[in-house]
């Protein structure tokens, strides 16, 4: 529907559609005209918009066009809007719209105005070395963030709007001559083709814009750091912004990135390393170690050594529960523990740390419910989850699974599942990408920073499995000279 001459219906058909007692219209006159402005009382600069909007329209000449006050404001974000559903879109992003009698045209200029959180270290990256500014929930800070690091003309800004209700703005970004077009073209369709009330946080994309949406491994990276999405997309990634979320989402996904951490490029070599090392061990034993416990006390005695099987048994007698049902049991009591620590106030969480420490650590085994060496492998599993904070969720479920199996068939069922789990893996693929590249399908560039990382300079092409455009991302001196 177009804006009329009479500005009364325009008025009123503003009225029905912004029937919100937040929504104010102000009334004044240029010239004899009447006109009125309409905005969100808690979104739009007051001040700004009656001081160097309303004031300057005042001072104009008489018989000014809409197109001439637009010219003569000085607001770059100021437009002209001839359609109304444009208009009510505009003052819900928070503009102002100004009709004046005897005009077809609005006028709308970007006056936004509201509180956001400051720039500070994200608590889920916190680093020891490197730059410490995270992304909040506005997005002109999360993009001028990215555009501080990033100075070129290469770097592309696409803007989405995604939900029925909510019209959340998203934002894509990319390196244009380095990443994968293809790619681009391919996430633009899956946003857009999303059919959804809302969009709260960028969490709601990831689950949506993936192939399997019931997979239990991530298909989708993401970041609170911009100096990590910069890195990112100098390899070939692409960022996902949404409006209102201080988390960058990345595509494509590798699963060996959750494993990597931003300071190892700041460290030195050999601790970066033995920190990626330590890593996966830990993910190992996370996952395998209270299976191969259990499976050991049911079907593979053999396999323990002598004194540690004598202190085993010396532990476990008076125990009425079988070595599987004592895990799960010590596995659910730690998982409720943990829940409760997250849902607690923060000024309770300390006392309930203690009290869950007596009762799990102390007391369950004084009454003779779980035996010593069963609290030492879960808190020792349960310790070495959180060393790669990303993949908690997937190695909680998958600790999970192991144990039921290994209670179940012992360690040939862990290892049939292993065989399973790592076929699946191989077969997953997001944007055409698997997410267990490099080592499936193979690519022997990619393994320099993998599990090991090879010294920096001599990262000097681009991670071949994301499919860059550009592969070189440095020259030898070799090169150079030629």
């Amino acid at each position: 529907m177009n804006f009329e001459r009479n500005i009364e219906k325009n008025e009123k058909i503003l009225k029905d559609e912004l029937s919100s007692d937040d929504v104010i219209f102000y009334s004044f006159s240029y010239h004899e005209k009447s006109c009125f402005a309409v905005y969100v009382d808690s979104m739009v600069d007051k001040q700004v918009l009656g001081d160097l909007v309303i004031r300057s329209i005042l001072e104009l000449e008489k018989d000014k066009t809409i197109d001439d006050i637009k010219t003569t404001l000085s607001n770059p974000e100021c437009k002209t809007q001839e359609k109304i559903e444009d208009a009510v879109d505009d003052v819900l992003n928070g503009c102002a719209i100004i009709c004046i009698d005897g005009e077809k045209k609005a006028l709308s200029i970007d006056l936004k105005k509201f509180d956001s959180r400051a720039v500070s270290e994200p608590p889920t990256s916190a680093v020891l070395k490197g730059p410490r500014e995270g992304f909040t929930e506005s997005m002109k800070t999360n993009l001028s963030l990215i555009r501080r690091r990033v100075k070129s003309k290469d770097l592309k800004i696409e803007y989405l709007t995604c939900g029925k209700y909510s019209k959340t703005q998203i934002a894509i970004v990319y390196v244009d001559s380095i990443c994968d077009l293809n790619i681009v073209k391919a996430l633009k369709e899956r946003i857009n083709s999303l059919d959804i009330d809302g969009i709260c946080d960028s969490s709601y994309i990831s689950t949506q814009i993936v192939e399997n949406k019931t997979s239990l491994f991530k298909q989708v990276g993401n970041t609170e750091k911009p100096d990590i999405l910069m890195a990112k997309m100098l390899e070939g990634r692409i960022g996902i912004l949404c409006d209102g979320s201080p988390i960058a989402l990345t595509v494509p996904y590798l699963l060996i990135e959750d494993f990597q951490s931003s300071d190892d490029y700041f460290k030195s070599y050999y601790r970066a390393n033995t920190e990626r090392i330590l890593r996966l061990i830990s993910v190992i034993f996370a996952i395998y170690l209270p299976a191969l416990f259990v499976s050991a006390q049911l079907f593979h005695l053999q396999i323990i050594p002598l004194n540690f099987l004598l202190t085993i048994v010396n532990s476990i007698k008076g125990i009425p529960l079988s070595p599987s049902f004592e895990m799960f049991f010590t596995l659910l009591i730690f998982e409720m523990l943990n829940e409760a620590s997250i849902r607690m106030p923060k000024y309770v969480g300390m006392a309930l740390s203690i009290v869950g420490a007596l009762v799990v650590g102390d007391t369950a085994v004084r009454a003779g419910i779980v035996s010593t060496p069963t609290i030492m492998i879960m808190a020792l599993s349960g310790i070495c989850i959180y060393t790669v904070p990303e993949l908690v969720d997937t190695v909680t479920f998958l600790r999970l699974i192991f144990l039921i199996v290994a209670g179940a068939s012992g360690a040939y069922g862990i290892l049939l599942l292993t065989c399973f789990i790592v076929i699946y893996l191989c077969a997953t693929e997001n944007f055409n990408v698997s997410i267990l590249a490099p080592f499936a399908p193979l690519v022997k560039n990619d393994l320099k920073d993998t599990f090991y990382m090879t010294y920096v300079h001599r990262m000097d092409k681009r991670p071949l499995s994301l499919k860059p455009k550009n592969r070189t991302r440095r020259k030898l001196k070799n090169e150079e000279g030629k």
